[in-house]
C-alpha cells in the first residue's frame, strides 16, 4: 500500500485534487471530515472544546458553531494552539485506525488529505507528499465566491497557515492550480501515473 499525503493552503484546490484522485481509485482519508465527526455533541473532543472555549462557541442547536470557533482561533495563536492540542491527537488516532482498515481491505493507494502537514504532522510514514498551490489573489477570490468569505477573512486564514515555501519543503510534488479544471485533471493524471509506477 502506498501512503500519500495531500496538502495545500486554503482555497488552493486540495479538495478538488482529492476528489480527482478518488475517481482514479485512491482511498481518501479526509482529516477535516474526521475533525467534524469528532466534534459532534457527545464526543470527548466536543466536551473538551466547550470546556476550554465556553458556551460562546455553541450554535443554537447545541452543536459547535464552527464559524465562530474558527474566527476565535484564527485571530488568536494561543487559542489555535489550545484547539490543536485537543483535536490533533484524536484525529491522528482515528486516521491511524482508518489507514489500518484500508490496508486490511487491500487498498493500493491511500491519500491522507491533511491541510496542516507542514504545520503539524510532517511526513509520518508517507511515501509521497503532494501540495496543491495557487496564487494568493486567486485563492482569495475562490474563498469569496465558494465560501462567502470576506477578503480580509480569507487573507487572515491564508496568513494563519504555513506558507508555500513551508509546504513545498515537505512535498515531493507540487500541483499548480492556477488554471482551469482540464489543466488540473492533466496534472492529477501525471501524479497518478507516478504513484502507480
Amino acid at each position: 500500500m502506498i501512503l500519500v499525503g495531500l496538502t495545500g493552503g486554503i482555497g488552493a484546490g486540495k479538495s478538488t485534487v482529492a476528489r480527482l484522485l478518488a475517481e482514479r481509485g485512491a482511498v481518501i482519508i479526509d482529516a477535516d471530515a474526521i475533525v467534524r465527526e469528532l466534534q459532534q455533541p457527545g464526543t470527548e473532543v466536543f466536551d473538551a472544546v466547550v470546556a476550554r472555549f465556553g458556551s460562546g462557541v455553541l450554535a443554537a442547536d447545541g452543536s459547535l458553531d464552527r464559524v465562530e470557533l474558527a474566527m476565535l482561533v484564527f485571530a488568536d495563536t494561543q487559542a489555535r494552539e489550545a484547539l490543536n492540542a485537543i483535536v490533533h491527537p484524536a484525529v491522528r488516532d482515528e486516521m491511524a485506525r482508518r489507514i489500518a482498515a484500508a490496508a486490511d481491505a487491500g487498498a493500493e493507494v491511500v491519500v491522507l488529505d491533511i491541510p496542516l502537514i507542514a504545520e503539524s504532522t510532517g511526513r509520518e510514514g508517507m511515501s509521497h507528499v503532494i501540495t496543491v498551490e495557487a496564487a494568493e489573489d486567486l485563492r482569495v477570490a475562490r474563498l469569496e465566491a465558494g465560501r462567502g468569505m470576506a477578503s480580509s477573512d480569507a487573507r487572515a486564514r491564508i496568513a494563519s497557515q504555513a506558507n508555500r515555501a513551508q509546504r513545498e519543503a515537505v512535498a515531493d510534488v507540487v500541483i499548480e492550480n492556477d488554471g482551469d479544471l482540464a489543466a488540473l485533471e492533466r496534472a492529477v493524471d501525471d501524479v497518478w501515473r507516478t504513484l502507480r509506477t
